[in-house]
This record gives structure tokens, C-alpha cells and sequence, in this order.
């Protein structure tokens, strides 16, 4: 019986965590975008030397991309999963493991990290400023895999973050599609609008991407299915 189930779970444990970083991840760079406003942050400061073009489709596409970047930490979560799986807080377990190995002590001079902090020139506040979201969509990841997979008999969850899963993949398509359509529109634009492309690590793809939802929702014509670059 233990053999036949360790698949099942791993496999149920992947794919929840798959959907539910893809979810947090846009929901999370969205309220950044709003909260701490990184457009000025784009154009005015250091990181528009280091980071692409929110107008690039590589960037706009940055969303399609987050299943493969569940599917890592799934499979981490699979790996540990017999120091969480029915412990009492496993998700703290979860959540201390993210932001020790994927925030502060990654490999590579990532901002925000320890050797991001030693080996880039940029300066502490700009290291800072991000720390808040990413420490809040570790923290999301963590708490909503746990109660998922420990909850199977779910109804609703399932629903909703299939739902809003399946809506973060389709705008960027549906923006990339139209932009192949219509390509001198929304790249290489001037001024304000043109500096501000310079991005934040994973933050500035989702705030490309909510960009994009309100233009389509609160316009809700044509010409708004076209990135704002």
C-alpha cells in the first residue's frame, strides 16, 4: 500500500505545486507592481542596466515560463516532502527551506541575496526593496501546497486556482499573439513609458503582465490586447 501511494503523491504534489507558484507568482508581482511602485523604480534607478526590456516578448512571455520554474520547486518539495507531509506546520519547514536556498543563499549574486549584496554594485535599498514580495510568495507557495495536498477532498481550491491558473497563461499568449500581429506596436516607444522597461527580477514579467489585464479590462477594445511598453 506504501509503495503503491508514494507515486501518487508525489505526482499530486508536483502537479499542485506547478499550479499554485504560476498563481502566486502573478498575483504577488501584480500587488508589487501597484504597491511599490516600480515603474519609477525601472527607469530611475540601477536596474535598468542589468535587466531586459519589459518590451521584449522574451519578458512578456516571462508567465508562460512559470510552470517549468513549479516544476523545480515541485520536485524539491517531492524530495523533502517526509519532513513536511503531515507534520504539525510543515509549511514553515517549507517556507524556511525557500527563503534560505532560493532567496538569501543562492549560488549566483541574485538581488537580495547574500552574494548579490558582495558582488554587485547594487546599492542595499535597491536589494531590499524587493525582499517583501518574494518573502510573501515563498511564504503563499508554502502555506497553499501544504493545505492542498493535506486537504485532497477539496472542492473548491481546485476550482480556483485551476481557474486563475489557466487565465495567467492565456493573457500573455493571447498579447504575444497580438502583438505578432501588430509589431511596431508596443516596443520601442520613448520618454517615460520607453526607460521604464528596465526590470526587477521575476516582478517586472508579472507587472508587464497586469499592465496588459487592466488595458484589456478597463479599455476592452482591440488596440488593448497590445502590450503597453
Amino acid at each position: 500500500m506504501t509503495t503503491s501511494r508514494e507515486p501518487a503523491r508525489a505526482r499530486e504534489i508536483i502537479v499542485k505545486t506547478v499550479v499554485t507558484h504560476t498563481v502566486t507568482y502573478f498575483v504577488m508581482g501584480v500587488l508589487a507592481f501597484v504597491v511599490f511602485d516600480y515603474p519609477r523604480l525601472y527607469a530611475q534607478t540601477s536596474f535598468k542596466y542589468i535587466m531586459r526590456q519589459t518590451s521584449e516578448p522574451i519578458v512578456m512571455a516571462g508567465p508562460l515560463f512559470q510552470p517549468l520554474r513549479g516544476l523545480i520547486f515541485g520536485i524539491a518539495f517531492c524530495i523533502l516532502r517526509r519532513s513536511w507531509l503531515g507534520q504539525n506546520k510543515g509549511w514553515l519547514r517549507m517556507w524556511a527551506v525557500l527563503v534560505c536556498l532560493s532567496i538569501l543563499g543562492t549560488f549566483g549574486p541574485s538581488p537580495a541575496s547574500v552574494e548579490g549584496m558582495v558582488y554587485t554594485t547594487l546599492p542595499l535599498r535597491l536589494h531590499l526593496i524587493g525582499l517583501p514580495e518574494v518573502l510573501l510568495q515563498a511564504f503563499l507557495l508554502s502555506y497553499i501546497v501544504f493545505y492542498w495536498v493535506s486537504h485532497p477532498r477539496s472542492r473548491w481550491l481546485p476550482w480556483v486556482m485551476g481557474s486563475i491558473f489557466c487565465l495567467v497563461l492565456l493573457l500573455p499568449t493571447l498579447g504575444l499573439l497580438t502583438r505578432a500581429r501588430a509589431p511596431d506596436r508596443g516596443a520601442g516607444s520613448g520618454g517615460y513609458e520607453g526607460q521604464q522597461s528596465a526590470t526587477y527580477p521575476g516582478r517586472a514579467r508579472t507587472a508587464t503582465l497586469a499592465r496588459f489585464t487592466f488595458t484589456l479590462t478597463l479599455r476592452n477594445v482591440p488596440s488593448s490586447l497590445v502590450f503597453v511598453g
